[in-house]
């Protein structure tokens, strides 16, 4: 047992530097219905949330099993998460309507990513006046926001830019972007883990983080040195059990730390996609990927948020993938015309994405909650785009996943709705979040399918 009881909003300082920490069982009120449940082995640990996004569709005979129900088979792009099984379910036939162009023309694209958590239609401009609406990220953080450090996480690795025409009169941000605070203020994402890790563990006042900073690249010194007389006073007043989970958690912070560190050694490299990588990104796009995976899970762990989105590229990337042997650029592949070489060359690509995200599935599934569940046990996470075949640029029977148990949701089934908006599936994980929604978007109710 812990030797004393410590807030729950315990942080390590030091010149410059406040770290969040995970969840001990020392910050368990005693005789709390928390540390009830905890000493039941029951779920006490709150839930989060997490939106995956990856570009220009798919090949759905290769992303969709054949069976219905339980016992379904993985087709390659699935493949990767075949020791998942009991932590993910394939829903077929969800829809984004407002993708459609509906009148609007060309531009599906844009459409896609601007539709994909807030299932409106995006006003058609290249100018100053886009509009689209809220994200559920967005919605659920304007609800429950306020519980964490920070109301929400947005992660990405391509950069982009939010003005400008990107697809046929839209607007950048609509294709650079998947949350939006209002129907007019998209959210950028960040592709620095570098930048990702200062916001997470960084000073609260900019003046003396920035001066923090400077010294500890000069010297070479860790976040960690600055916090280590806190970490130290913390430590005693710790059990054997609190002490040893805190030890891990400060060995994972010191590893990524070198790996940011690495990835800024290596200086600007040439990346596929033919744009010099800032310090602190990594040149290689998996451990690129993986690093942002990574800091999720800190930012989770430490509950200094408990929604994020992550978009893996943007829509309408023409990153090549010159490590797993596509020379040619995504979106240009995507528009395949039933080449076979071409729709191999986009499998591949999607067998790779569905592999980092198998990644950091399994890293949630490594990292303990003081209540004896993983961060997997609850988390709920969506993964997908709103198109389905990007030859087609169709947006019905949309390549989704859902992961995680924090929902409740079925696991391991093939689930076939019928023509239901995504949305009815956002509405559903609101209510496992404790967010009030009558309704989202354009949705039509609760998305009864996946509930177990």
């Amino acid at each position: 047992m812990s030797k004393n009881r410590i807030s729950r909003r315990t942080v390590l300082r030091g010149l410059g530097a406040t770290m969040a920490l995970p969840m001990l069982e020392a910050m368990m009120p005693a005789g709390s219905a928390g540390s009830a449940l905890a000493a039941a082995g029951q779920a006490a640990a709150p839930k989060r949330m997490a939106f995956f996004f990856v570009p220009n569709g798919v090949i759905p005979q290769e992303f969709f099993p054949s069976k219905e129900g339980k016992n379904f088979d993985l087709p390659s792009s699935l493949e990767p998460l075949k020791d998942l099984r009991s932590y993910f379910s394939v829903v077929s036939g969800l829809k984004h309507d407002k993708a459609k162009a509906n009148g609007d023309g060309a531009g599906d694209h844009a459409r896609s990513a601007a539709t994909f958590l807030t299932a409106c239609q995006p006003r058609k401009t290249a100018g100053a006046n886009i509009e689209v609406g809220i994200s559920a990220d967005q919605f659920a953080a304007q609800q429950i926001g306020d519980a964490t450090r920070f109301g929400s996480l947005e992660l990405g690795t391509e950069p982009g830019r939010l003005a400008g025409n990107c697809d046929s009169g839209y607007s950048c941000a609509y294709s650079n972007t998947i949350a939006w605070r209002t129907p007019s203020t998209p959210v950028a994402h960040e592709i620095n883990p570098k930048s990702v890790f200062e916001r997470l563990f960084g000073d609260a006042t900019k003046k003396e983080a920035e001066a923090a900073r400077a010294k500890r690249e000069k010297y070479q010194q860790s976040i960690l040195d600055y916090v280590q007389e806190d970490a130290k006073a913390l430590n005693s007043k710790l059990g054997v059990k609190d002490q040893r989970k805190l030890a891990e958690y400060l060995d994972a912070v010191r590893e990524i730390e070198k790996r940011i560190e690495k990835a800024k050694a290596d200086g600007p490299q040439e990346l596929e996609i033919n744009y010099p990588a800032p310090k602190g990104v990594p040149g290689k796009i998996d451990e690129h990927l993986r690093l942002m995976g990574d800091l999720l899970v800190l930012a989770f762990q430490t509950d200094s948020t408990r929604i994020a989105t992550y978009m893996f590229a943007n829509e309408g990337s023409n990153r090549s993938y010159r490590d797993i042997g596509v020379r040619e650029g995504h979106h240009s592949l995507s528009h395949h015309g039933r080449s076979k070489t071409k729709m191999e060359d986009i499998a591949k690509i999607n067998h790779f994405h569905m592999q980092q995200f198998a990644y950091i599935l399994n890293k949630m599934k490594e990292t303990k909650e003081e209540d004896g569940t993983t961060l997997l046990d609850n988390t709920m996470m969506v993964y997908g785009c709103s198109i389905r075949d990007g030859d087609r640029h169709d947006h019905e029977d949309l390549p989704i996943i859902i992961a995680g148990k924090g929902g409740n949701f079925k696991m391991n089934e093939h689930i076939r709705v019928r023509r239901e908006p995504l949305t009815n599936l956002f509405l559903t994980m609101f209510d496992r979040m404790g967010v009030k929604a009558d309704r989202f978007g354009d949705s039509t109710g609760r998305c009864k399918a996946v509930e177990a």
